[in-house]
């Protein structure tokens, strides 16, 4: 029997010769005896015509269950290949070694997890180690992934590259690529000129009939505008959103609201709110968490506590970022009782409290001046087994900084890797910050050296930060002159000199050369 090759999920239908050979035939002779299936029994029609066979192919798709799996496999031999790269092992013979398993979608999680652990330029070995692969295919979904891990690093430079990449490679872009484009310029410093760029692009893609922005592309836009205070230009967008055929959902509210809220433009963000419900666009979770955050944070604590309520009433359940916001705005504005209230009505609904929710807590103590408190859920912490988080030592550290202790906290600094725990950047950052506000010249010296020992280099931000702190009891001319000669190459010694710290800083930790 000669068969065409089938196709999956098909029914093929493949022809019997009459004139075909014994040897060939799928009975032969002996088999059509034991059958009692013989010429004879075929009508003389139909010894002529060619039979017809029906060959059945399994058509039912692969169950989530089995997806699933091989999710799970795909993210282990991504977690395999983090562990197995060093400075010693170059990820790309790593790769090599996994040559017959890694494809594009393995290359898209690694690019996920080295975009996480700040090693973007590794990001790109693998992208040229994929092109020398048999079954690379250029997609353009390769190039919007590389181009949205670039922007979010701040390597726009390295996203245009990509860009024009893509396009000698012979794709043609689509909205998915202009909307990482667009977002990787969003990342830059430079927020007005950024932002005047994602429009150019915005305007450039309605001319493109590939490329009509999609919901995805006002939302980008529109939560931009919002963070960039441009009221109108967000007004402007809902109303061409309004006369498009696309819809707004619940990501372009969110985005817009969260933008107005945290810039404390309450009135915009309740406008905004009042355009999502006469949509007939319910709130989620996210909703109500932003709504909460908002109005705490401006200290409306009437509206915070009747989002929460209606939050209670709905079919949306509290999360942990909802106490979490509670705890830690009703703590700035003093409100010990009500913080503490929100803590036990947490955990009576049976909420497990996260280290988050304990460094908001022990922030809450601080501010309410109750530092003995909050060094008692520390070391609760530290007992407890559980690994200690850099951002919890912080959390303890400000609070002692903020209530005029930093000899405590300095002491606390020292025991730090008795706790194993490992200071990191934003650790010394407040340390800095706290030190040169308390005027605790010997503790600046002492913290200096232990960031050249252990290799912590200081940015200009780092200094422009510390500088906010310092500047207070300088003149303000002397402070402006000091900034701008922070921004000038070899800022170091100038900087110094300009506002006369090099004798109440440590000299040799500014030395040229």
């Amino acid at each position: 029997m000669a068969l065409t090759n089938l196709s999956p999920y098909s029914l093929r239908l493949s022809t019997l010769s009459s004139s075909s050979s014994s040897s060939s035939s799928s009975f032969n002779q002996s088999s059509s005896q034991n059958y009692n299936f013989t010429h004879r029994h075929i009508p003389l029609s139909l010894r002529t015509r060619p039979r017809t066979g029906i060959c059945c192919v399994w058509t039912r798709p692969r169950s989530k269950r089995g997806r699933k799996s091989e999710e799970l496999e795909s993210k282990e031999l991504v977690r395999v290949l983090m562990r197995s790269f060093s400075d010693k092992e170059p990820l790309v013979r790593t790769l090599n070694k996994y040559v017959k398993v890694v494809r594009s979608e393995h290359c898209f999680l690694l690019f996920e997890e080295l975009g996480k652990s700040d090693k973007w330029l590794q990001c790109l070995e693998v992208f040229r180690w994929m092109q020398k692969q048999r079954w690379y295919i250029a997609d353009t979904g390769i190039y919007s992934k590389l181009i949205t891990v670039m922007g979010k690093k701040g390597q726009t430079r390295l996203a245009m590259w990509l860009f024009s990449e893509m396009r000698n490679s012979g794709c043609r872009p689509d909205p998915s690529v202009y909307n990482a484009l667009i977002t990787a310029h969003l990342h830059t410093r430079d927020k007005a000129k950024a932002l005047a760029k994602a429009l150019g692009y915005f305007q450039k893609m309605k001319g493109m009939e590939r490329c009509k922005p999609n919901i995805v592309t006002y939302n980008i836009l529109l939560r931009a505008c919002a963070q960039a205070r441009n009221v109108d230009q967000v007004n402007a967008l809902f109303k061409e959103l309004d006369e498009s055929i696309l819809a707004p959902d619940i990501y372009t509210y969110n985005g817009v609201m969260d933008a107005y809220g945290k810039n404390g433009m309450i009135k915009e963000m309740e406008s905004v709110l009042s355009r999502m419900k006469s949509n007939q666009c319910k709130p989620d979770i996210i909703t109500f968490n932003l709504l909460i955050d908002s109005y705490g944070k401006r200290q409306a604590f009437d509206k915070m506590e009747q989002v929460f309520k209606s939050l209670m009433h709905s079919k949306e359940k509290p999360t942990l970022p909802t106490f979490n916001s509670m705890i830690i705005n009703y703590g700035k504005a003093r409100l010990q009782g009500k913080a503490e209230y929100v803590f036990q009505k947490m955990t009576a609904m049976k909420y497990t409290p996260s280290f988050i929710t304990y460094e908001c807590i022990i922030t809450m103590y601080g501010y309410c001046d109750n530092v003995s408190r909050a060094r008692e859920i520390f070391d609760e912490l530290s007992k407890s087994g559980k690994d200690m988080k850099v951002s919890t030592l912080n959390a303890m550290l400000e609070a002692y900084c903020m209530n005029g202790l930093p000899m405590e906290a300095d002491l606390l600094f020292e025991n730090s890797r008795n706790m194993g725990v490992t200071p990191d950047s934003s650790t010394y950052k407040l340390l800095y910050k706290a030190y040169t506000k308390a005027n605790m010249k010997e503790l600046v010296q002492k913290l200096l050296k232990r960031m050249e020992q252990n290799g912590i280099v200081p940015n200009k931000r780092f200094f422009l930060e510390a500088l906010e702190t310092f500047s207070s009891s300088l003149a303000g001319s002397q402070s402006r002159s000091a900034k701008t000669d922070l921004t000038r190459p070899g800022f170091k010694t100038e900087f110094v000199y300009s506002i006369g710290m090099v004798d109440w800083l440590a000299p040799e930790y500014f030395a040229v050369g």
